[in-house]
């Protein structure tokens, strides 16, 4: 009986439970509540600033606005995106009388207005609109061409970003940045640098990896870069990193040791700049191969018969520097290779030895000259000395990542990260090698 009693008892209070439950499952699906049935129609409540009444595409330099058209209910909510996603951003009044758009339209774009509202007695209304903006005359557009071309390159190869005019202010380039996507599988992480107005350079804290596949593309099509200045469509490029080639060029040991993947695969003797043209130290990326270059001394402003004058033809030249520091064959300066320093600031070595080092690298592989007595090799404007700077200094020149400029207000776009998901030369005998622009 006592067992009986304990389980009546115990039932009583579990239909109890469910009584309850059951009152409040009730409450709240109450259809008579405000805000439990279907939201009403309220298109004659609100007025769209972009309605165009079959007048077209709107300007996208002007703010849109939705307003409260009565006194019967206010706005509660504005949600405004593009096709591809893309938000506007805004403030509503504290009487829910008006929403005014805080971040620029996008232009070329079409848009869905998502307005809920709440009249008097506290039911919720809804309405949508669509508009499309005007696309950007082409006086207005920013190009982006990005390189280098679709293919394979060296684990140094930068990326670059050229745009058609200048953006100079930190904010327009937060928003170009922004707007400007890397990623690599594997992942890396990387930043982009503002060389000067007009260019950015790309690369990861690191060497890229090996065999990696690289995409970089712009979501800047139709964004407000600054008044009547807006991204154009940009096509996305595509490229390959291969083995890892480092060469290692000492012109104190007078050797040249050659790396691939971290393993030692050939060393030999060579000669590089002698006093008054020593090459340059530090890193240098390898910007392309020419196996016959005609290399003269007057490219490089010596004056014709001069002593240090020449007009050779070489061979198997990969290229370092635009002023012209190339890596080559130099068979009139055989006798100085591994023992002393004799050319115009390229590296000289036999012909055997330089037709090697041409067949075993591509373009992007890293050169590292060291002990040159030289100046050191600029990060820009002379080639690829990118690496040269440290990450620290390399992150001070983005838009984005410089600590400096973490007080600016933010654009619209998209933040990414390069973070993807598993998302010449020649000298008469006795002389060496030259820094110098070949003239064919």
């Amino acid at each position: 009986m006592r067992h009986g009693t304990h389980g009546s008892q115990r039932i009583t209070r579990s239909g109890a439970v469910l009584l309850a439950s059951a009152v409040v499952l009730t409450a709240c699906g109450d259809s008579s509540h405000p805000l439990g049935g279907k939201p009403y129609d309220a298109a004659d409540q609100v007025a769209v600033s972009a309605d165009t009444e079959g007048r077209g595409a709107v300007d996208a330099e002007k703010p849109l606005e939705v307003t409260a058209t009565g006194e019967e209910g206010r706005i509660t909510d504005v949600l405004v995106v593009d096709t591809e996603g893309r938000y506007v951003r805004g403030e509503l009044s504290a009487d829910g009388s008006r929403w005014r758009s805080t971040t620029p339209l996008v232009a070329g774009a079409e848009y869905t207005v998502k307005v809920s509202t709440e009249n008097e007695d506290g039911h919720a209304g809804r309405t949508d609109r669509t508009f499309t903006t005007r696309k950007a005359p082409k006086e207005h557009r920013l190009d982006v061409t990005f390189g280098p071309e679709a293919g394979t390159y060296g684990v140094g190869q930068p990326l670059t970003a050229e745009l058609s005019k200048p953006v100079d202010e930190n904010a327009q380039r937060r928003v170009v940045e922004r707007a400007l996507r890397v990623t690599s599988t594997p992942k890396v992480t990387g930043s982009w640098h503002w060389v000067d107005g007009t260019k950015l350079h790309y690369r990861p804290k690191e060497y890229w990896p090996t065999n990696a596949e690289i995409t970089v593309e712009s979501r800047l099509r139709g964004v407000r870069v600054r008044k009547n200045l807006y991204g154009a469509a940009t096509e996305k490029l595509e490229l390959k990193t291969g083995d890892r080639v480092e060469a290692v060029a000492d012109a104190a040991s007078l050797q040249m040791t050659v790396k691939r993947n971290g393993e030692v695969v050939n060393t030999f003797p060579i000669t590089t700049g002698k006093a008054g043209f020593r090459t340059r130290n530090g890193v240098k990326v390898i910007l392309g191969r020419q196996s016959f270059v005609r290399m003269t001394s007057t490219s490089i402003g010596i004056a014709p018969g001069s002593s240090e004058s020449y007009d050779l033809p070489v061979h198997w030249a990969t290229r370092l520097t635009w002023s012209g520091e190339y890596v080559h064959a130099a068979p009139w300066s055989s006798g100085s290779h591994g023992y002393s320093n004799v050319s115009h600031g390229c590296t000289g070595m036999s012909t055997a030895n330089a037709e090697w080092f041409f067949n075993n690298v591509r373009q992007g592989d890293l050169v590292t000259h060291v002990n040159t007595e030289g100046t050191d090799m600029p990060a820009f404007g002379n080639g690829f000395g990118d690496w040269n700077l440290s990450w620290k200094e390399w992150r001070e020149g983005s838009a984005l990542h410089n600590p400096r400029n973490s007080g600016d207000t933010d654009e619209p776009g998209d933040r990414e990260t390069a973070e993807a998901p598993d998302t010449s030369e020649a000298a008469a005998s006795g002389g060496g090698a030259g820094r110098l622009r070949p003239t064919a």
